[in-house]
């Protein structure tokens, strides 16, 4: 079976930072090609600004859309798409425009629960300031999704104490690898 893992980065959250470069790395050990969408010409300063956060996700939705167009995803027989922050959100919304059969959301934004969903699994942090306490736990609840919540982290999953964070990170991709191997039995 041939798989691929499209990799859908954050506004500051670049492919290089933790959650997304062990993740792309996990993904190809178990033999997923990987694709890591770019972006480009996000507005500054977006949190608690709706116009410039709409502004975002048009940019991250064109963007995605027009990569994942010139992919040749029709070679594929499953497609993971792996997003974080705004990126989780365009993952999402583009899901089933792209066959996409299973989600991994770190950090997602609300609106990514507005869409119609595969199989999913989510990452949060219980002091993400991107978000309302208990508003991604509570949207995950909503649709059955699975969600584990990171004490105490913020946006980047990260709680300023670097063993504790290292522990976390270990936990978190060891979650993300037991979901990716779900597909390779199905």
């Amino acid at each position: 079976m041939k798989q691929l893992a499209v990799l859908f980065p954050g506004v500051g959250y670049t492919p290089e930072k933790p959650l997304l470069y062990h993740t792309r790395r996990i993904a190809e050990s178990l033999g997923f090609d990987t694709l890591t969408i770019s972006f480009s010409g996000f507005p500054k300063k977006l949190r608690g600004d709706e116009k410039k956060m709409r502004r975002a996700f048009d940019l991250a939705l064109a963007q995605s859309r027009e990569q994942l167009k010139a992919a040749d995803l029709a070679a594929y027989d499953e497609i993971l798409f792996i997003g974080k922050s705004i990126g989780a959100v365009a993952a999402a919304a583009l899901a089933a425009e792209f066959r996409c059969s299973r989600l991994v959301l770190f950090t997602p934004l609300a609106p990514a629960f507005s869409f119609p969903l595969p199989e999913t699994i989510v990452f949060t942090g219980s002091d993400d300031p991107w978000v309302e306490p208990d508003q991604i736990p509570a949207l995950c609840a909503g649709k059955g999704i699975p969600c584990t919540v990171i004490p105490n982290a913020n946006h980047s999953l990260e709680t300023g104490d670097p063993m504790q964070d290292l522990e976390r990170l270990r936990q978190i991709m060891i979650e993300t690898q037991h979901f990716m191997e779900e597909g390779n039995h199905t």
